[in-house]
């Protein structure tokens, strides 16, 4: 397994507040890994950062690590291999069902909700110089870069593609790499599922012009029936190109902890992200939702009982058959 980004090297002495200093710390690990995506996602800058952010806050070496996204990261959560990770709600049930493709059959009960992060918008990228301003225009074979395979994007937009009759070509890589394809002219368009901004489309605005392509109000709402996804709007200030919010749909992601990990240091970790949303903000502008009013959008995993702890207490009411 690639390992990346093993940064917040706190050493003994960083034991962050005099309240982290005083926590029973029975059981907690001396290092954890919180698993992401591929480079140039949101999952990667998003969750290398709160990795970071509970390293320093707790004095326990910890960073993010590289992986194919929500997929994997059930995988690696449920196994143990990862303390923590991000997964999306659609990969999720599929994870618990046991039809997650990683392994099928293998019902990965043993990963546990954390916290509600944000909205994952689908939304499609295209350069102006293709001439291709919306779903209908993309031509017939299109290449198509999805993201890492097993990610969400990969799992749900050839599907939602194929429900508004696209014919396409499917193509696999991390976000930066089918950028620089797109920006070479190897990729027609590029099928993001990832919080907004794109660090990815973000980099193409500055480096060439290019088209967001929305969907239409028709085509929403036939994803909308098709698939586990709700609408949403992309605001106009989040990248340059745009002039208006961009209609969309999205599906919720949530942070997961393995279920076997003691109480307290979940509930510490937590607390360390929930209790400083400024600061998470600054991480990446998509934690602008990670608030605890957001805690009843999961609607799929049982709760960690240090994370429901923390929840409980600050406001929500997170039943006890939702509660590992």
């Amino acid at each position: 397994m690639k390992r990346a980004l093993f940064a917040g090297m706190a050493v003994a002495f960083a034991f962050g507040s005099t309240a982290a200093v005083a926590q029973d710390r029975a059981g907690w690990p001396d290092s954890f890994t919180v698993g992401t995506a591929s480079q140039g996602g949101t999952f990667f800058a998003y969750g290398s950062g709160w990795a970071n952010l509970v390293a320093e806050e707790l004095g326990i070496s910890g960073g993010g690590e590289v992986t194919g996204g929500p997929m994997q990261n059930m995988a690696l959560v449920h196994t143990g291999e990862a303390a923590f990770g991000m997964t999306t709600m659609g990969p999720a049930a599929e994870s618990l069902a046991g039809t997650n493709p990683i392994a099928p059959g293998v019902q990965m009960t043993n990963a546990c909700a954390m916290f509600p992060m944000y909205q994952t918008p689908f939304s499609i990228t295209a350069l102006s110089s293709s001439g291709i301003k919306s779903v209908a225009e993309i031509p017939d074979g299109a290449k198509i870069g999805f993201g890492p395979a097993g990610s969400t994007s990969d799992t749900y937009f050839p599907r939602m593609l194929e429900e508004l009759g696209v014919n396409f070509e499917r193509r696999n890589g991390g976000w930066s790499d089918l950028g620089g394809q797109l920006q070479d002219g190897l990729l027609d368009v590029i099928a993001f599922a990832a919080g907004v901004p794109v660090p990815a489309v973000s980099q193409l605005e500055v480096q060439t012009d290019v088209n967001i392509i929305e969907f239409t109000a028709d085509e929403q709402q036939k994803i909308m029936d098709a698939f586990p996804v709700s609408e949403f709007d992309i605001a106009a200030d989040t990248y340059t190109t745009l002039t208006a919010p961009a209609r969309s749909v999205s599906m919720w992601n949530f942070a997961i902890a393995n279920c076997d990990l003691p109480e307290s240091f979940v509930y510490a970790a937590t607390d360390v992200v929930m209790s400083d949303n400024d600061r998470m903000v600054s991480i990446h502008r998509a934690a602008r939702s990670t608030v605890p009013a957001n805690w009843d959008k999961n609607k799929v995993m049982k709760w960690h009982p240090g994370a429901a702890k923390w929840f409980n207490e600050n406001g929500a009411n997170i039943p006890a058959d939702m509660i590992k």
